[in-house]
């Protein structure tokens, strides 16, 4: 009864809208108080989630990037991106897709990348004779590379909710790989549409210019050379990586590019403020949510429960897979990293999975739900930033989600993928 009553108020208050965050909070208080245990346990726990030093990296990141969103590197990383790439067929569609590999790699955002990006690209690309739909489609899926390609926050939240044990440096390493597979299969996917509607490309500069553009790049692509190698070196912890990072954006940007302005930088701060205070309502209520999953025993259960269809791991991976990408079109990816790790990583280790590959499995897999609705975070900006309804973009979007799917199973079922890299610096 008192799961009925967790699960039961918390769908009831997502439908009726209640923020994620508030709605797990709302039904960790009912089902406690329903078990006879005080209401302050759910803010107690709440307390206990977000006292992890670790968290503490969350805001420096949400920062970084916000700096380099709003202080001129995006413009640097088209230019390299359009002078290397831009002379293939659809040649826009490759630079967007590259672009977002390389700024995802800086920023760790998908919402960023497509403010960014999205911004500078599908207004150039529809100029240039793509259509709305594919120049939106190309900068909302190719986004979720920044999920992947370290650093990423969701990856620090992906730790703490695992419980910790799994280190951070190997989960940057095993995301890199892993993000350049979905950049590719999108690579490959816009390649062939641009086959079909007959997209041209544009001349290639020479490689003077690539050169040039590329040097023009270098320093702001160093600020995730600054916070990933601080972490695998051991120079730095995670924390202290994610605050050199960020000093080194604001310097970069304000001093050295001298692209920041005031206002921008007030922009920044409030984005990483508000981005950070969702983050760690959401982190706390869900501690208190995942308290009471595990004590209603949900993770065994859910364990005998798929066990009792098939014992194989390819079946069982596949059956997660399926429920992670149905979980993800009606929920929030954070919300889900922290529900769902407790409950489905247990049964990944019972099949012989690392950890770490079920960690970048989670993150491609939710990635995608970003995509799609009803609850596709980036569909929407991606389609308000193009301007074109979401009936529209959904029309033409399914290679690249096929596309995705495709990297998805690669990263589930090929372990070298995510695990080669790692396994280089044991």
């Amino acid at each position: 009864m008192g799961l009925a009553i967790l699960l039961g108020v918390f769908g009831v208050s997502v439908i009726l809208g209640v923020p994620v965050a508030f709605a797990m909070g709302i039904s960790a208080a009912a089902a406690f108080w329903y078990e006879g245990f005080p209401l302050l346990m759910t803010f107690q726990r709440a307390i206990s989630g977000i006292s992890t030093f670790s968290l503490l990296a969350i805001p420096f990141f949400v920062f970084a990037g916000e700096l380099m969103l709003h202080g001129g590197i995006a413009i640097r990383l088209v230019r390299f991106a359009s002078a290397l790439v831009g002379h293939v067929r659809g040649g826009l569609a490759s630079v967007n897709i590259f672009s977002s590999m390389l700024f995802g790699g800086i920023s760790g955002s998908a919402i960023a990348d497509i403010s960014a990006l999205g911004s500078l690209l599908i207004p150039v690309m529809k100029e240039k004779g793509y259509r709305p739909d594919y120049a939106v489609n190309v900068t909302v899926t190719s986004s979720i590379a920044g999920i992947v390609i370290p650093p990423s926050h969701n990856m620090i939240i992906f730790v703490v909710a695992a419980g910790g044990g799994i280190s951070i440096s190997k989960l940057f390493l095993a995301g890199v790989i892993p993000g350049m597979v979905m950049c590719l299969c999108l690579a490959v996917a816009a390649y062939v549409v641009a086959l079909k509607h007959n997209y041209g490309s544009e001349p290639f500069p020479g490689w003077q210019v690539v050169l040039q553009t590329a040097v023009s790049a270098i320093p702001g692509l160093i600020t995730a050379v600054i916070i990933v190698g601080g972490v695998l070196s051991g120079v730095f912890t995670v924390t202290e990586s994610g605050a050199f990072g960020a000093i080194y954006a604001l310097v970069l940007t304000a001093v050295a590019y001298r692209t920041l302005g005031w206002n921008e930088f007030v922009i920044s701060v409030t984005s990483a403020l508000r981005t950070t205070a969702m983050v760690m309502i959401l982190i706390g209520f869900a501690s208190s949510f995942a308290y009471l999953l595990a004590l209603y025993q949900v993770p065994a259960k859910l364990s005998e429960f798929l066990l009792g269809i098939s014992e194989h791991k390819i079946v069982i991976l596949l059956m997660i897979n399926i429920m992670l990408l149905m979980l993800g079109m009606i929920m929030d990816m954070a919300a889900l990293i922290l529900i769902c790790t407790p409950i489905f990583l247990p049964i990944a280790r019972d099949l012989g999975m690392d950890p770490v590959q079920f960690g970048i499995m989670l993150l491609v897999n939710l990635g995608l739900g970003l995509c799609t609705p009803p609850v596709g975070t980036c569909l929407f900006v991606g389609c308000a930033v193009g301007k074109i309804k979401i009936e529209e973009a959904l029309k033409s979007i399914w290679p690249f989600y096929l596309a995705l799917f495709a990297a998805l199973m690669l990263v589930t079922y090929v372990p070298a993928i995510s695990m080669f890299l790692p396994s280089l610096f044991e």
